[in-house]
């Protein structure tokens, strides 16, 4: 299913808009491309993973970050990052959108840091992560089924239930489904949850594979919140701290950080 996503792109001249025409045109699963040199801005619409598009046009030599996701519908997004109390080095982080199309929602993420091959991953009832991700309660379950498959429907899963991402040899996954079940209006608040092993989805004959699919202990998560749509986002200096959209972008890949996430401080703002 494809969306519409949108960038802010540093250009000076006509020369850099072809170059990014023609660097995002080689891709694959791109449908249209919006190239504004008045704006500053790169509208793509597109069935591929939004981190994907970036890295496209950050191949043409132009810096971008994110702006906004999806047309006219709800969007929302969660920072993730692992937890400490678990594992002390838990270098886990990524950032994961949601987008409501139509009848569907996207779910487009990456994240890094994760050992690799399959992780589940799931939609918890709580935005509360005081203690960690042990405190975001139980899998979001509205309907009060049992643990299942992305595929099943609302009496065969729980809605948080979204199944597995797999992570490459370098410790990344990167991903972008699809779900019928997820209302993206209905789990702003709630927070996203990665685990350590793979969700057996409900398969498995003993009584945690109808809970939790087997899937371990929860390794990384992040509270979901509301963000823009394209166009819905004028920022170009965060209020709180001066800085621009490049300065912050910058700060965060001297700190190592995968490109556009930052911690939720008060401090450092980033793009919604």
């Amino acid at each position: 299913m494809n969306a519409k996503v949108e960038f802010a792109v540093q250009m000076t001249c006509q020369s850099c808009v072809d170059s990014i025409e023609k660097s995002l045109s080689s891709l694959n699963g791109v449908d249209k491309i919006d190239v504004s040199l008045e704006r500053g801005t790169v509208v793509v619409q597109s069935s591929l993973p939004y981190t994907l598009i970036q890295e496209k046009i950050e191949d043409s030599g132009r810096r971008a970050v994110f702006k906004g996701y999806g047309e006219n519908s709800i969007s929302a997004v969660s920072m993730i990052n692992g937890d400490t109390r678990l594992l002390k080095n838990n270098n886990i982080q990524g950032v994961v959108r949601f987008v409501q199309a139509n009848e569907n929602c996207i779910i487009d993420g990456t994240i890094d840091g994760l050992t690799p091959g399959k992780h589940g991953l799931h939609v918890h009832e709580c935005g509360d992560i005081s203690k960690g991700c042990e405190s975001v309660g139980d899998h979001f379950n509205p309907y009060n089924s049992p643990h299942g498959a992305p595929e099943n429907d609302a009496n065969h899963r729980h809605v948080g239930d979204l199944g597995n991402v797999e992570a490459d040899n370098s410790g990344r996954a990167r991903f972008r489904l699809q779900d019928k079940l997820i209302k993206v209006g209905d789990i702003i608040g709630r927070s996203l949850v990665i685990t350590q092993n793979q969700d057996d989805l409900g398969n498995e004959a003993n009584e945690l594979s109808k809970i939790h699919g087997n899937s371990g202990d929860r390794i990384a998560c992040g509270i979901i919140a509301r963000s823009s749509g394209i166009f819905e986002n004028t920022k170009k200096i965060c209020a709180c701290s001066g800085k621009t959209l490049w300065d912050e972008r910058d700060e965060t890949k001297k700190k190592g950080l995968l490109l556009n996430v930052t911690k939720l401080t008060p401090t450092l703002c980033e793009i919604f």
